[in-house]
């Protein structure tokens, strides 16, 4: 696969502005290995390998299982995960599938039962600005390394 533009050279300005709103998201108020289970997962809907590859690295220095990263694409189908995991995983899959989603009450009602109001924002957040940097990685070829 041929990469493309480096979008990090190409709009300098805008890039700032992207790893400010990352900084500010590490600063909120979910737990950093529930947003690295997020941003995998996230990562895995929209087939970003650069992101699965160092976010799955990033959850393993935080202490999380491979049994867990191993499975977390059929995070449905095990007991692996907390009931504020599960609620936090249906989220982030209606919110990155919202075309077909539509964010359905019943996962909102599952949202709001595990998570503040300022939670749900927060994490809301970190699930669309893991969708934005998966649309620059994959849009422009960013691999691995």
């Amino acid at each position: 696969m041929q990469t493309r533009t480096d979008f990090y050279t190409a709009s300098p300005d805008a890039m700032k502005a992207m790893l400010a709103l990352e900084t500010a998201v590490g600063r909120l108020s979910i737990e950093l290995p529930l947003l690295e289970l997020i941003r995998l997962r996230v990562s895995q809907i929209n087939g970003c390998a650069f992101c699965l590859d160092m976010h799955t690295a990033d959850a393993r220095k935080g202490g999380e299982t491979e049994r867990r990263l191993y499975t977390l694409s059929a995070w449905r189908e095990t007991p692996f995960f907390t009931p504020r995991e599960r609620a936090a995983l249906a989220w982030a899959e209606s919110l990155t599938l919202l075309s077909q989603t539509h964010a359905p009450d019943a996962d909102y009602t599952a949202l709001a039962a595990e998570f503040s109001a300022q939670e749900q924002v927060d994490l809301s957040l970190a699930i669309a600005t893991i969708n934005s940097w998966n649309r620059l990685a994959v849009g422009f070829r960013k691999m691995p390394k």
